[in-house]
């Protein structure tokens, strides 16, 4: 996919990253990069614009960037200096490296050591923030019908999703045919006090494993907002491969950010945000592999036990409200997973703002959506609204 910058440098050198005006003074910046065995779409990224020309008075953005949680992470921070902005930019990636460490699925972490006494049928010793983590990530997955469901990490292995390479083959349907039928969920783990007080993790069921990809960005939103709040930050945009939360404005502007097509190089459209406001997105284009010409991503429907493959992305924007970064990453997945049926779902979940691309590139937005998003060179040609 090809890339675009519109950098501007200050007279130091020192590159801005100018985030997106309501006037384009350059075409919205896509980024996709290709990392070792990992095809990463930033389907979500910041542009690198700006109403901003050689000597304006605008005060510049502070940028810091990172490779974390398998994907590009980048910060911006409005209306501080440099010095003034990296403690708290330094306090956000030292904690995103912290959350990446102790939650990897299948690097040495306390989630892997988990899903190894899980699969050996033990009791494991957790730690309070991971109890905590489990028992949410589980009240989302039943408040979503149970089609995102962390608890399907030995499917996600199957498929080959576990791994840095992605894979060259499709599993073997024996293997798939044994995870459908032993159906493991999240809802199957147990956490309850041990005899020395501290929280255990159980399950009578060895197939369970535990895979936090589709929470732990939206978490570590969250945690991002309450460090930069922490530091003095009221002005700032983080970007998690995609998962974006916003506070505040771009000096006195709104964010806005650009949303991948899925199918073509560019956006397809910009989303302006308002303070604490977030935004996720789940598509077949960020993570996966073909076989005889056909696609097969990592979004999995538990139900099957196979890739989705009517639906090519789908984005929902989570307005201001407790843990809105956690929401906006998990909420994606279920409405995804669910295709044509999202409306209902999303309703249950109190997501208004949807947009969703079916399989043959039609695009249909829920009616709040519609007030927020802007087309890029005008509408789709199939445009649904959802009421």
């Amino acid at each position: 996919m090809p890339t675009r910058d519109c950098p501007a440098r200050p007279a130091d050198g020192r590159r801005l990253a100018l985030a997106l005006p309501a006037r384009l003074l350059c075409a919205l910046v896509t980024r996709a990069r290709r990392v070792p065995g990992n095809f990463i779409a930033i389907a979500w990224l910041i542009a690198v614009l700006g109403s901003v020309l050689a000597g304006c008075s605008r005060a510049p953005l502070q940028q810091q960037e990172a490779f974390v949680f398998g994907t590009r992470v980048e910060l911006l921070i409005a209306g501080l200096s440099e010095a003034e902005a990296r403690p708290a930019a330094a306090a956000v990636l030292r904690e995103f490296d912290r959350l990446h460490r102790a939650y990897h699925a299948w690097q040495p972490s306390e989630l892997s050591a988990l899903n190894t006494a899980l699969a050996a049928g033990q009791r494991q010793p957790i730690s309070p923030e991971m109890a905590a983590v489990l028992a949410d990530a589980r009240r989302l997955a039943q408040a979503g019908d149970w089609l995102f469901d962390p608890g399907i990490g030995r499917l996600v292995e199957l498929w080959g999703f576990h791994a840095d390479e992605l894979p060259v083959a499709l599993p073997a349907p024996v293997a798939v045919a044994a995870w459908r039928a032993a159906q493991p969920s999240i809802a199957d783990l147990q956490i309850a006090p041990g005899a020395d007080g501290h929280q255990q993790a159980s399950s009578g069921k060895r197939e369970l494993a535990i895979d936090l990809g589709g929470y732990l960005k939206g978490f570590a939103l969250d945690r991002a907002g309450a460090i930069l709040k922490a530091h003095g930050v009221r002005h700032a945009l983080v970007n998690i491969g995609g998962n974006v939360l916003a506070l505040g404005s771009k000096n006195g502007e709104r964010w806005r950010i650009g949303l991948q097509h899925p199918r073509q190089p560019g956006a397809l459209a910009t989303i302006a945000l308002d303070d604490g406001e977030a935004v996720g997105t789940s598509g077949d284009y960020q993570r996966y592999f073909e076989v005889d010409g056909r696609r097969y991503s990592h979004l999995l429907d538990p139900r099957s036990g196979e890739p989705v493959t009517h639906t090519q992305a789908l984005c929902v924007l989570i307005t201001a409200r407790a843990a809105a970064g956690t929401l906006s990453d998990v909420a994606s997945k279920p409405l995804f997973i669910a295709g044509a049926d999202w409306p209902e779902l999303a309703r249950r979940l109190a997501v208004e703002h949807v947009l969703r691309v079916d399989s043959r590139g039609a695009v249909e937005v829920s009616a709040a959506m519609q007030q927020r998003v802007s087309f890029i060179g005008g509408p789709p040609a199939e445009l649904s609204i959802v009421r």
